[in-house]
């Protein structure tokens, strides 16, 4: 495969090791024109990025991105299927939404999408070597924790608006006392809730 001609889509995903809500993907193609521009406006590894930087990336990305689009895969989801299929899943969507054909996608991390047909590569720490890898990674971090902020407003007590859903000790705190809600991912609450009987 020629990569200079390939079309080729990064995706990552995000909320894989919440305790609440969906797992996020994000699929990102982007010309060497479009990766230039973004990295110099400040595209890197989402997780070294303030939310702030990350919210005034999204517009810049889907602007400069020649296709883009986001799947995710419910807990209930999680629950029945695992949290490694979820997440295929959440790909699996992100990537049909494309509006283009895709030769190649990158994956951040070790784990292939089995379910893929074509051609993939895996990379480790993929989202601060690949620009569309970034772009995906911060196009999925902004829209999920959007939605977990709106879901904190029905779902109070546990700080969802703080900790979007990962396992702080405010968080498992309030787990202990309010119980779980219909959103929180049953299959990862069991340690929390064993642990409250030899308390």
């Amino acid at each position: 495969m020629n990569r200079n001609s390939a079309t080729i889509a990064g995706i990552d995903e995000v909320g894989k090791g919440s305790l609440f809500g969906p797992v996020f993907a994000g699929a990102v193609v982007l010309s060497k024109s479009a990766e230039v521009f973004l990295k110099k406006n400040g595209l890197t590894d989402s997780k070294k990025l303030s939310s702030l930087k990350r919210s005034r990336l999204v517009p810049l990305i889907k602007d400069a991105a020649s296709s883009w689009a986001l799947g995710q895969a419910s807990s209930q989801e999680i629950d029945q299927q695992g949290i490694r299929m979820a997440t295929e899943n959440a790909m699996i969507r992100a990537l049909q939404k494309l509006t283009q054909e895709i030769d190649l996608i990158l994956i951040d991390g070790l784990l292939p999408i089995r379910q893929w047909k074509g051609d993939q590569q895996t990379i480790v720490r993929g989202d601060s070597k690949y620009a569309s890898i970034a772009a995906a990674s911060v196009l999925a971090k902004v829209a999920r924790d959007d939605l977990i902020k709106r879901l904190s407003i029905r779902f109070q007590g546990y700080g969802l608006e703080q900790n979007m859903g990962y396992g702080t000790a405010i968080h498992r705190k309030n787990l202990l006392a309010l119980g779980a809600s219909p959103l929180h991912r049953q299959s990862f609450l069991k340690k929390i809730f064993s642990s409250k009987k030899y308390s």
